[in-house]
């Protein structure tokens, strides 16, 4: 069941194996590309982690969204009873649950999702804990004495890492009204970056990019998203309600 762009992909040589991704085409085109390439293949690299976890939320209907309104609708497709298999047509925007914002989000000639390195998605985790602050204040961002402070006690941020906000915000992704904490005017309210520690971040630091538990890299109440123009302009990537 190949679209036509799919079709043209197969028989396009220029097309790379991460552009066939696009059409679901990935595994075909390893399996196409194998016995050609098998005798040449270099030796793959073993990669082992220490400590792995997941830091995603489950994504449904009931995921807070930026806006308050309803952006995730799933209805089953096909059946075993009616159809003999099963499978559901999906539609949300792109920006709920955990999710990672690609340059082009907020840099017009940024990169998109597709076009950034895959090198660049596997990255050491630097976490920085504001939790205590945060419960008590809201709209508190992460700045660089937070950074250091973790420096302090870990180590220099190792190059290429991502640093990770912290700020229990994730205990509240069950209720759109607790995460969103939006106040008689519609602000919200909840933790973020700061400027100051992003621009330290990208002039003192080679890092690959962020994440928050939280909505938005910005804290709740930012109206000009600067941290998001920073971060973006630079071709790094963010990532939006970890858990």
């Amino acid at each position: 069941m190949c679209p036509p762009k799919a079709l043209a992909a197969l028989t396009n040589p220029e097309v790379s194996r991460r552009s066939l991704l696009k059409f679901g085409l990935g595994a075909a085109a390893a399996a196409l590309a194998l016995p050609a390439t098998a005798a040449k293949a270099a030796p793959v690299r073993r990669t082992t982690f220490s400590n792995v976890a997941d830091l995603t939320h489950v994504l449904g209907t009931q995921f807070p969204s930026f806006s308050g309104l309803p952006s995730f609708k799933i209805e089953q497709a096909v059946s075993y009873e009616n159809d003999g298999y099963y499978g559901n047509n999906i539609t949300y925007w792109e920006h709920i649950g955990t999710h990672l914002d690609a340059p082009i989000h907020f840099n017009q000639d940024g990169l998109f999702v597709d076009q950034l390195p895959v090198e660049n998605l596997v990255a050491p985790a630097a976490v920085i804990n504001i939790t205590e602050r945060a419960a008590r204040d809201p709209d508190t961002v992460v700045t660089p004495d937070d950074i250091l402070a973790w420096e302090r006690r870990y180590g220099r941020l190792p190059d290429g890492a991502a640093v990770l906000m912290a700020s229990g915000w994730g205990a509240r992704a069950h209720s759109s009204e607790l995460f969103r904490n939006a106040d008689e005017s519609g602000t919200m309210h909840f933790p973020g970056f700061g400027r100051d520690a992003i621009e330290f971040l990208l002039t003192e630091r080679r890092i690959a990019g962020i994440g928050v538990d939280t909505l938005s890299l910005d804290h709740g109440p930012s109206a000009d998203f600067i941290v998001h123009f920073t971060l973006l302009d630079t071709n790094r990537w963010g990532l939006e309600g970890l858990a």
